[in-house]
């Protein structure tokens, strides 16, 4: 810390110095006038002690115990004993102390390094799952991700699928990337001897997979989890035609602002959403959102079912579009009812 000689004498009052002589007598201070002008310099005498070293001295430990640079006899400057990232050397400068960074910079880089939300388009559109968090690694990296167009299936006999659904409560959410429609406990799904417990529905607009390249309006997705946390989803392609009924019940009860959810005071029966046709295509994929987690089965039914243009109209008031794009099949299976 540098002090000019002119801030000394109002110093003195402040921090409770006195000067002495080696005698022990007290000296008293020059005027300020004076000792801004170099004039209150206290003559050298035998045995004595030049009482501005004196007071440096007293000052320097007074302001943490430092020692002092006597270099320039118009300056006090304290150095603390200490070094390392600890060690602070003051002065008249306006310089962070060394290793810091000043407010505004640290403030922008806290600001540049929060993490992005995912979303479809933008800086945190798919192209960038995969380094918004290390969590959605696999976005980028995995080599059975979903959606795909679904080609060159090998007809084969299916096992058909098992629907377990019945008429349940439901809660409807916008989370802010769909639609949401979770149901109550006690739906669920039987293939490949494993049951699956319905969890929730939800709705892309257009819909994500597409079969020989053609694409649908949208896609509601039955999400579904077995007691041993493996991942099975139904696909349930929709597009334009007469009203649906289920589709209208959840339209009935969005909620009002995204983040809420809604209870219901109805019902609904999860198996009015499926198709006539019960044939599907299968294959093993991941989620179509971040954290992409692959070894989830797909079962795509090959029949649409039909929604109202305006039941369409109030998902795309929502969300104009919601939908990853098309990845790479990577030469993974397909099965298809014959």
């Amino acid at each position: 810390m540098r002090w000019s000689v002119a801030c000394l004498a109002a110093a003195l009052s402040s921090v409770g110095l006195t000067t002495f002589a080696a005698g022990g007598s007290a000296v008293p201070a020059a005027p300020a006038s004076a000792v801004a002008e170099g004039r209150g310099a206290v003559p050298a005498r035998k045995g004595f002690q030049d009482p501005m070293e004196r007071l440096r001295e007293r000052l320097a430990a007074k302001l943490g115990g430092g020692k002092v640079d006597g270099s320039d006899p118009g300056l006090v400057r304290v150095v603390n004993r200490g070094s390392g990232p600890g060690a602070v050397t003051a002065g008249t400068g306006t310089s962070a102390p060394s290793g810091a960074a000043p407010r505004e910079r640290r403030a922008g880089k806290q600001q540049s390094t929060e993490a992005l939300q995912w979303d479809y388009q933008g800086p945190g559109g798919p192209a960038h799952w995969g380094r918004l968090e290390s969590a959605f690694a696999t976005c980028a990296s995995g080599r059975r991700q979903s959606p795909i167009d679904i080609r060159d299936g090998i007809k084969v006999q299916l096992e058909p699928v098992q629907f377990d659904y019945h008429a349940s409560g439901f809660r409807v959410v916008d989370n802010g990337h769909t639609v949401q429609v979770d149901v109550a406990a006690g739906n669920a799904i039987e293939v490949l001897g494993r049951r699956y417990e319905l969890v929730q529905f939800h709705f892309h607009r257009p819909a994500e997979e597409r079969i020989d390249g053609r694409q649908f309006a949208m896609v509601a997705h039955l999400e579904h989890r077995s007691e041993d946390g493996r991942l099975a989803t139904v696909a349930v392609l929709l597009e334009p035609g007469s009203a649906h009924p289920v589709v209208q019940a959840v339209w009935n009860n969005l909620p009002l602002d995204r983040g809420e959810d809604v209870a219901a005071r109805t019902t609904l029966d999860p198996s009015s959403l499926l198709p006539e046709s019960r044939s599907y295509f299968t294959y093993m994929g991941s989620q179509t959102t971040p954290p992409c987690s692959e070894g989830m089965l797909w079962m795509v039914m090959r029949q649409p079912v039909q929604l109202s243009p305006e039941q369409i109209g109030v998902f795309a008031r929502l969300y104009p579009m919601n939908a990853r794009p098309i990845q790479q099949a990577s030469g993974r299976l397909i099965k298809e009812s014959d």
